[in-house]
């Protein structure tokens, strides 16, 4: 090869040398949380996004992704979900309405990956949801664990009333909550199940 090289040797070794100096500033500027991925920070969030909010399986969005010119493979996306999800979910719990203390309690029976469970859940009066838990029975031991669990969800927020329907568990699991102090002495159980109409 000539000492100069060849013109069009030349413009690629140009091209490269532009592409990988702009690749090294954008590594350096690059947030922390995707540095060391090969896809840029806006398809990972898209993908974990899709897969969070949507009934999509990682195949789904690897051939949408696909479709859009994308090669990636569905286990990439699984390590993302992996990696993202609890951070996403950090983050956004922390933007989420603030409840009131005045929530509603119950339960009903669905069926998850083909078993039969009991879905716990929880709203304020506007029906922003406390929290939720699934279970596979449906008894004291299954009611207090979740009130603390929704306890724990809103440590800055305490109930002063909660409304219940005419399950007998709820007002003997809030008794003992109350009698151990992780509820307020003033928090009221109510059981009214028309109240309960906003789940």
């Amino acid at each position: 090869m000539a000492e100069g090289g060849s013109p069009q040797w030349m413009d690629l070794l140009q091209i490269y040398r532009c592409w990988s100096g702009s690749l090294k500033r954008m590594r350096k500027n690059r947030p922390a949380l995707f540095r060391g991925r090969h896809f840029e920070d806006e398809i990972i969030i898209l993908c974990v996004r899709w897969y969070l909010r949507y009934s999509l399986s990682y195949r789904d969005l690897e051939e949408m992704m696909a479709e859009r010119g994308l090669s990636l493979d569905h286990s990439t996306i699984w390590r993302w979900v992996q990696r993202y999800a609890p951070i996403l979910n950090q983050r956004i719990r922390r933007e989420l309405r603030r409840r009131n203390g005045s929530w509603r309690v119950d339960e009903t029976y669905i069926r998850v990956a083909g078993k039969w469970t009991y879905l716990y859940r929880a709203v304020d009066s506007e029906g922003n949801t406390i929290d939720f838990m699934l279970s596979p029975y449906r008894d004291l031991t299954a009611a207090k664990h979740f009130l603390l669990l929704a306890l724990w969800q809103t440590r800055q927020i305490r109930p002063r009333v909660i409304n219940v329907d005419g399950h007998p568990a709820y007002t003997r699991a809030i008794s003992d909550l109350r009698d151990s102090g992780e509820l307020s002495s003033r928090c009221r159980c109510r059981p009214s199940p028309y109240l309960n109409n906003i789940l």
